[in-house]
């Protein structure tokens, strides 16, 4: 089997159901008022804008239409565009061409072999160990989980998405378009020019894409409902932290650790266990164990946190060193090239 179909099977395999019955007790008795509300319009004005923002070297899709060509020709192009966008959201069908992707896969670490191995985001980070940092400060002894959800943006329902967005407010056109957009949804795998064959999407959120992270966004948006501790949200990356130094609060964390579990088998998700670890920080901490599932979360004293590495003292010196150690690397090659 060409390597390209051995990656897109693997792909397939994060698919998951739709999830039918959570939708049917969400919409259930909603109306249609929308219909007879003013539709949708898209600008001229609107798509012009968009298109010279459009960044240049990104990569082409499988319509092989590259931004710059986009970018370039915004006056002859944004009026059709613009009519084309306005049709497809007051039909609520999406051409099957906006319909079909590309995957890229992108080694990282592990074994070339394995299918399965293959931006910081600063706010995040800042905001969450700020209070981290204010707790130890305090002298508060605390305790950070880390808990990642499996392939999340590939396994995310579609009813159950779609369910949420008409919870949310969401009109009845733009609801139907998204459902239409990920209903009957390709993939293909492209490897060094080679293509494995068109693959249905089952589930997920559409990659690469402005529209993706933003469902995501939307579908986790009801996560921390009912949450004790202090719970931080970035894509599949979620962290509880939790002041323990009194049996409440280490209470408390387990509620919110089975709270979390519960809304991950109702949303049709799962954690990632080998990924869940737990850091315990500041001084004469008991180091707690913690269940999630019906199994304990190991404890670790350090962990990489979107790309940074920090340690039970909150000392990210090790992060430093690493980064200046691929620097100097960075700059060795360049010095055997001059």
């Amino acid at each position: 089997m060409e390597k390209t179909e051995v990656l897109n099977d693997f792909f397939a395999s994060d698919f998951t159901s739709k999830g039918l019955s959570y939708a049917a007790q969400v919409t259930e008795g909603k109306g249609r008022d929308w219909e007879n509300a003013e539709p949708p319009t898209v600008g001229e004005d609107q798509v012009r804008e968009y298109l010279r923002n459009l960044k240049v070297p990104k990569s082409v899709g499988p319509d092989e239409m590259r931004p710059r060509v986009l970018r370039e020709l915004v006056d002859e192009v944004a009026r059709p565009l613009a009519i084309i966008s306005e049709k497809s959201w007051q039909s609520s069908e999406v051409p099957t061409d906006w319909k079909r992707g590309n995957i890229t896969p992108i080694f990282k670490k592990g074994k070339k072999e394995d299918p399965g191995r293959g931006k910081s985001c600063l706010t995040n980070l800042v905001a969450f160990y700020d209070g981290v940092t204010a707790l130890v400060g305090k002298g508060r002894v605390t305790d950070v989980i880390y808990l990642d959800l499996c392939k999340a943006f590939d396994a995310v329902p579609h009813d159950i998405l779609v369910s949420k967005l008409e919870t949310h407010g969401f009109d009845g056109w733009t609801t139907r378009w998204i459902r239409n957009c990920l209903d009957g949804h390709t993939q293909r795998v492209a490897v060094s020019g080679s293509m494995s064959k068109w693959r249905t999407v089952t589930s997920g959120v559409p990659q690469g894409s402005v529209l993706g992270p933003a469902l995501f966004n939307i579908f986790v948006g009801d996560m921390d409902s009912g949450i004790e501790c202090t719970l931080s949200k970035c894509g599949n990356n979620t962290k509880l932290c939790a002041a323990v130094d009194s049996l409440e609060g280490r209470d408390a964390a387990q509620r919110d650790l089975d709270r979390l579990e519960r809304w991950a088998r109702a949303n049709h998700m799962k954690f990632n266990q080998a990924k869940c670890k737990v850091l315990h920080v500041g001084r004469r901490n008991p180091k707690h164990n913690y269940r999630l599932g019906g199994e304990w979360i190991e404890s670790s004293p350090e962990e990489k946190d979107l790309g940074v590495l920090i340690d039970e003292k909150l000392n990210m010196s090790q992060q430093c060193a690493l980064a200046a150690q691929k620097a100097n690397c960075v700059l060795g090659c360049i010095k055997r090239e001059v």
